[in-house]
């Protein structure tokens, strides 16, 4: 990437998230909702782990949550609809390349989920939880897991009209907290479902991001997965994203 590429793609990232940081319902989805279930799920008996105390399962889990909310959701329901009303068309008449503004949203996604990790990591530290695992490691696995969720709501939303992609990432988000081992353990879902959410990214960084946490051996298949959809992802993002409907 040239300078001058770069310098676009920054400024374009800095504008990202200063819209990012106007709309009330991104900021309710991107913190509200995963500090809500990390609370609810803390402090209600649903049964939803073995462990004597279920923070320590519940803190990754929704590390991974919140890296889904705010790079598939909020990120790809923004998108669509600035693809509805323009705003991309006219981006596209400027030097940012369509690669660029993928990568200048996934930047601003990456700074919105640093302070969510901030606060998620507080709440939890208060409810009692602590790592015994690599902080760095963690960071590492949900950056690869912010590549491939912002891949998947680019797809959405650089495809379809903005009704359709709104439907479907929130239909996607409710499947995924559902089939990601976020809130309750994979093992208490029927075999072939467990079979399914393996295969999905969700599933990946939610045990990945819990295993090193808690200085546990990592799965490799469990990571070949989340890797496979942070490159997969993407590339299809790029190679099918239009910048109007």
């Amino acid at each position: 990437m040239s300078r001058g590429a770069l310098r676009a793609v920054l400024a374009q990232s800095r504008v990202e998230l200063t819209l990012t940081l106007r709309r009330g319902e991104s900021l309710v989805v991107s913190l509200a909702i995963p500090v809500g279930i990390l609370v609810f799920f803390a402090k209600v008996d649903v049964g939803q782990t073995t462990l004597r105390d279920p923070v320590q399962f519940l803190v990754p889990g929704v590390l991974a949550l919140a890296v889904m909310s705010t790079a598939m959701v909020s990120l790809g329901i923004a998108t669509g609809y600035e693809r509805r009303y323009g705003v991309l068309k006219r981006l596209g008449s400027t030097p940012l390349s369509r690669t660029g503004l993928l990568t200048a949203k996934t930047v601003s996604v990456v700074a919105l989920e640093a302070v969510q990790a901030v606060v998620l990591l507080a709440v939890g530290a208060a409810l009692g939880w602590g790592a015994a695992g690599s902080l760095a490691a963690a960071v590492g696995l949900l950056l690869i897991g912010t590549v491939a969720f912002a891949g998947i709501g680019l797809f959405f939303a650089g495809t379809l009209r903005a009704e359709a992609n709104l439907a479907i990432a929130n239909a996607l988000f409710l499947t995924l907290l559902f089939l990601g081992g976020m809130a309750y353990p994979l093992g208490r879902l029927p075999g072939f479902l467990q079979a399914i959410a393996r295969a999905l990214p969700a599933a990946a960084l939610s045990d990945t991001v819990r295993q090193v946490l808690s200085a546990s051996p990592v799965s490799i298949g469990a990571l070949v997965t989340l890797v496979a959809w942070a490159i997969g992802a993407p590339i299809l993002a790029a190679r099918t994203f239009r910048w109007e409907e």
